[in-house]
Order: structure tokens, then C-alpha cells, then sequence
């Protein structure tokens, strides 16, 4: 029996079947070069890439991270004000994949997550009162997508299988995590700083940067791990990401699973207090200053137009 929940479609005209399915749900679906559709999908995009899905592109192109989020890549909010995802860039002024081709896709041991899981929808849900994640599926079906046509049936579990995305979710999972997390939240934690927002970038999709970061004496000081384990995250693109995973929660949400150097720590929470002190010290003598200056010259802040007006009439005043 498929696991079913009731309907809820919050866009009438989407394309997602309006049904979460479990992996023992039947589909029919078939997509092979010949069939009426072919590289339709690929003509009109819109695939958000996990961080595993760039590892594997980038190696199989024989680039760096940086260069393939700077070439193959634009960045999205997942939510506003928030962290980032990242999509493919299609071809220059056009919808279609930079990697299709008539016989089909160039990178396909290599394809996305996405591209895999199609038309199958992941749906990854996490509770605010709960400490894992859970995973259903949902059936996607555009008009232009003949594959449903096809009297070829399996399941949802099958499928995937037959696509190999359970070592894409696997290697996935850390970062799905995290984005989940963010939005479980709620309001009450707020907008991530820029810094943060940079730091979520670097270390999920620019790999290739977060090593050099990693890799630097100034982390290696913070962070206590055996130095074989250091090898062993330094040496493997995966390993390392697993990593950035376990750090971003450790410094995004406090989960403190990478063990600090307790001394190095404190003298860097009090270097960062001291410097937050200046700045205030800095900003109060700035606007002492700036005060000291206005009165000197007449001028209250009213007039100078940098006062907090509460009156609608505030605006029709003329100096």
C-alpha cells in the first residue's frame, strides 16, 4: 500500500501531482531517446544543484569549484533574506541546458540529482519538534512529458534505485539538513548575517575554497581532530563535504560535534568582544561628534531632515 497523505496544492497550475507517495507507490514512466519528447526537459530548465551534484560536475569537467559556480552556475535564495541555493545557468540567451545534446545528455553518469529523480519529486520535511528529517516523493507531470504514456511500471523505490539516487541522497543528506533546520527555525533565530550567508556558500558549494580554508593553521589551531582524520577530510572532495556539513551546524546551529581547543576559543570570543567594544566605543564618539557639530551650527535634527518624524503632516512641512 502506497503512503498517501491528503491532497494540498498551494499552486493550482504546478505540475506536481497534488499526492506525497511513499517508495512502494506504482508509477509508469519511460523516458528513452525515440520517444516524442526527447530532450524536452532539457530545452527549458530550471535545476537547482545539491552540493554533491557540483562535486561530481566539476570533476567530470576537470575544473575547480569556483570556476564551475562561476561558469555553469547562478545563485538563488531559498528563502528570502536567507541562504542560498545555486541553479545551472542555461545556454547564453536561451532556456536550454548547456549539456544537451541530440543524442541526450552529455554528463549523464554525472547527471544532477534532479535530473535523476524526474519526473518524481523529493520531498524532505522536518518538524520543528523533531530531530531528523523524513522523506516522501511526489509524481510530476507536464503536458509536454510523453514518459507517462509508456506501459512501463515500477515503483517509486525501484526507480530510484534504477537512477542511483539513494548515494546522491545519502551524500545530499547533511546539507539538506541544514536548509531544513533554517527553515524549522522560524522566525525567532532571524536573517542569517552576510557572513554567515558566505560562509553557508563556501562551504556547500565551492569546495575547492573551503579545503584552502580548512586547511589553514588558523583552523587547524581551533579545531582539535587526530591528524590522520585531517588527511582524511583534506585528501577527499566527499569527506571534505560531509565536514562542511558537521561545521556549518557547529557554527550555524551549535551542534558541537568537531572538538574546539578550549583556549584558542576563548581568547578568540575575547578578541571578537574587545573589537565589537571599539566598534561600539568608535560609533558612540562618531555620533557625539556629529551632535557637538549640529549644535555648534544651530541646527537641531528636525531641520537637518535626519529626525524621526510620527506625523503624516510631517512631509507637507516647508523650511
Amino acid at each position: 500500500m502506497s503512503n498517501t497523505m491528503p491532497p494540498d496544492v498551494p499552486f493550482p497550475n504546478s505540475p506536481v501531482m497534488p499526492q506525497q507517495i511513499g517508495e512502494d507507490h506504482v508509477i509508469q514512466f519511460s523516458c528513452h531517446k525515440g520517444i516524442g519528447c526527447w530532450n524536452a526537459c532539457c530545452a527549458n530548465i530550471d535545476i537547482s544543484l545539491t552540493p554533491y551534484d557540483i562535486v561530481r560536475l566539476k570533476t567530470r569537467l576537470g575544473i575547480s569549484s569556483t570556476v564551475f559556480l562561476r561558469d555553469y552556475t547562478v545563485p538563488y535564495e531559498i528563502e528570502k533574506d536567507s541562504i542560498v541555493g545555486v541553479k545551472f545557468r542555461p545556454v547564453e540567451n536561451g532556456t536550454a541546458c548547456r549539456f544537451m545534446q541530440p543524442e541526450g545528455c552529455g554528463v549523464y553518469a554525472d547527471r544532477p540529482t534532479a535530473c535523476r529523480y524526474y519526473p518524481v519529486a523529493l520531498l524532505s520535511m522536518r518538524r520543528q519538534d523533531e530531530f531528523t528529517d523524513t522523506q516522501s516523493y511526489a509524481l510530476v507531470k507536464e503536458d509536454h512529458c510523453k514518459g507517462h504514456e509508456v506501459d512501463r511500471k515500477l515503483t517509486v523505490g525501484e526507480y530510484r534505485k534504477e537512477q542511483g539516487v539513494d548515494q546522491y541522497d545519502e551524500l545530499a543528506r547533511g546539507w539538506r539538513q541544514l536548509i531544513l533546520k533554517k527553515k524549522s527555525s522560524g522566525p525567532a533565530v532571524g536573517a542569517p548575517s552576510l557572513k554567515s550567508r558566505q560562509l553557508f556558500f563556501m562551504a556547500c558549494y565551492d569546495i575547492d575554497t573551503f579545503r584552502a580554508f580548512v586547511d589553514s593553521s588558523v583552523f587547524k589551531e581551533l579545531f582539535e581532530l587526530p591528524e590522520e582524520e585531517w588527511k582524511q577530510i583534506l585528501s577527499d572532495d566527499f569527506n571534505l563535504l560531509q565536514f562542511s556539513f558537521r561545521y556549518l551546524k557547529q557554527v550555524l546551529f551549535g551542534e558541537n560535534t568537531i572538538p574546539l581547543n578550549d583556549a584558542i576559543a576563548r581568547e578568540r570570543r575575547e578578541k571578537w568582544a574587545k573589537r565589537q567594544e571599539e566598534l561600539e566605543k568608535e560609533a558612540a564618539a562618531k555620533r557625539a561628534e556629529y551632535e557637538r557639530q549640529m549644535m555648534a551650527e544651530g541646527i537641531n535634527e528636525e531641520d537637518s531632515g535626519l529626525g524621526f518624524c510620527q506625523d503624516e503632516s510631517c512631509g507637507d512641512k516647508k523650511s
